[in-house]
Order: structure tokens, then C-alpha cells, then sequence
């Protein structure tokens, strides 16, 4: 659960990450939600901590509630963003203010829409945007156009999200580290060729992921040979439709881990074992 601080109490941001641990062996899995709400990151050079009067949340659903919440409890004025057809829905009516974003498009789309949100910010004197999770929450692109638009990010740095944003290249980072890692492929795969590929080096079952989010979307486990050609194919469709990049990466896939999170916020660290939470997500990245 987000929650708000204080911006004089907590000197520079704080990013959460993840390693899962798989049968004694550590998988990277990257950026996690953010849970400090105003250590927000404008840039690591600039100092100037003045503290945050009006937050935008650009997402939607309980996540957006939840840091309005927050934000009531401590006098910080709120922001809603919503598509066409969210018009009804409760996160816009618990916010101070609520404009529409990405007029014409799809839904998902809409909370996709940089420019929009960033142009309701700027309009509306947001001091920063919390970005929930999925949706933009891992585009580096949207981190960096709120810090160029001098609207402070609520989160990592860009650069930051960009390279834990990519599980691919969180991967590399694990390995380069040397943490122990389930297989996988080193580049997002572009073809299914590429996925028989690594099916016939590792066997089955193996486990589609979306290379740029997270949170089960994308993801798709694969038995055999027969489900293959289907599953590559839902997978790429939903990592477009949630995240706007349809890249994938393969794993092979773990039955029934051990799933472990360890959580690092600054010093110190915190741990959960989640091995009975959400099956389908014990090899996700839960974003």
C-alpha cells in the first residue's frame, strides 16, 4: 500500500526492488511499486525539496484511491485522470479534481497517453505524479517527460526505470552481478522460430513474459509444443494492449516455487514469502 511522507523528512527517493528466490536460486525481477509518495525524484542534481501541495495519480482503480487516500490524510490536494469510459468510476469521484485524457482511444490506451497527462499537469499546477502500477509506471520515456516538464516523478530516476523497467536488461544486470538466475533468453525473442528455439535447448514447460512490464500481463505458460504458436501470440497481444510494447523474453518455467520478495527501500530491507499468493504470479514480476 502507498503511502505519503513528509517531502522535508525523506532527503531523495526511494526505489523498491525485487530478487525472488527459485529452488535456492535468486531471479531478478526489477523495479517494484513505489512506496514512498513524496520521495518524489525530480532530478539527482536538483536539491530543492519544497514540499508537495497537489498530487496527480495517472492511473486508475484502487491503486489511484489509495494514494488519494494518502494524500486527504495529509492535507495534499489530488488529481484523477480517466478515459471516456471510465467516466463513472470511483477513483475519479474521490479526487480533489478529474480530468479526461486520451479522448477517442481505447482505455487502456488512454492511461498510455503521455502527452495528455502531461499537459493536464502542467495546466493544473500538479507538483508531482505517482504513477500506480503498471501502465507507465516502468517507461523510463514517462519519467523522463515529467522531469522535463518540471513535475516531480514519484519514483526511481528515469534512468533507473529504464533499465529495471526492462526485464531483459534486469537480467543482464542480475547476471553481470552474479546472482543466480532461472534461463532465459538474452534479448526479447522475434520470432516464434526463436521461442522453439530455447523450447528445444531447455525443454518444456517454459513461461512468455513481457520484456517492458508486469503485474501477469504478458505472460503466458507453455507445456508443450502444441500450445506454443497460441500462447506466443496472446502473450505479445497483451503486452501491447497493457504496456504498448509487445516485446517478450522466455524463462523456463518453475513449478510450484518458492517465491520470496525481498524489498529494498535505502538502508535496510524487508522480506515476504508469497509462495501462496496469487499462483499465477509466483514468476511475475507483480508491478
Amino acid at each position: 500500500m502507498s503511502s505519503v511522507r513528509d517531502s522535508h523528512t525523506v532527503p531523495s527517493v526511494q526505489a523498491m526492488f525485487q530478487l525472488r528466490i527459485v529452488k535456492g536460486g535468486f531471479s531478478f525481477l526489477g523495479v517494484r511499486r513505489i512506496v514512498v509518495l513524496n520521495a518524489a525524484h525530480q532530478s539527482t542534481q536538483h536539491k530543492d525539496y519544497k514540499p508537495i501541495k497537489k498530487v496527480m495519480v495517472a492511473n486508475r482503480g484502487e491503486i489511484a484511491t489509495r494514494v488519494f487516500r494518502a494524500c486527504t490524510e495529509l492535507g495534499i490536494r489530488t488529481v484523477a485522470v480517466y478515459s471516456e469510459q471510465d467516466t463513472g468510476q470511483m477513483h475519479r469521484q474521490k479526487a480533489d479534481e478529474a480530468y479526461l485524457i486520451g479522448k477517442g482511444l481505447p482505455p487502456v490506451q488512454a492511461y498510455l497517453h503521455i502527452p495528455d497527462i502531461i499537459k493536464v499537469a502542467k495546466e493544473n499546477e500538479v507538483d508531482a505524479i505517482h504513477p500506480g502500477y503498471g501502465f507507465l509506471s516502468e517507461r523510463a520515456d514517462f519519467a523522463q517527460a515529467c522531469v522535463d516538464a518540471g513535475v516531480r516523478f514519484i519514483g526511481p530516476s528515469p534512468e533507473v526505470v529504464r533499465r529495471m523497467g526492462d526485464k531483459v536488461e534486469a537480467r543482464t544486470i542480475a547476471i553481470d552481478a552474479g546472482v543466480p538466475v532461472v534461463p532465459g533468453t538474452a534479448t526479447p525473442i522475434t520470432s516464434l522460430a526463436e521461442a522453439q528455439e530455447f523450447a528445444n535447448s531447455y525443454g518444456y514447460p517454459i513461461i512468455f513474459k513481457a520484456a517492458y512490464g508486469g503485474g501477469g500481463r504478458g505472460m503466458r505458460v507453455v507445456r508443450n509444443y502444441e500450445e506454443l504458436e497460441e500462447n506466443y501470440q496472446r502473450a505479445f497481444s497483451e503486452a501491447l494492449s497493457a504496456f504498448g510494447n509487445g516485446a517478450l523474453f522466455i524463462e523456463r518455467f518453475i513449478e510450484r516455487p518458492r517465491h520470496i520478495e525481498v524489498q529494498i527501500l535505502g538502508p535496510g530491507g524487508a522480506e515476504r514469502d508469497l509462495s501462496d499468493m496469487m499462483p499465477r504470479k509466483t514468476e511475475a514480476d507483480k508491478v
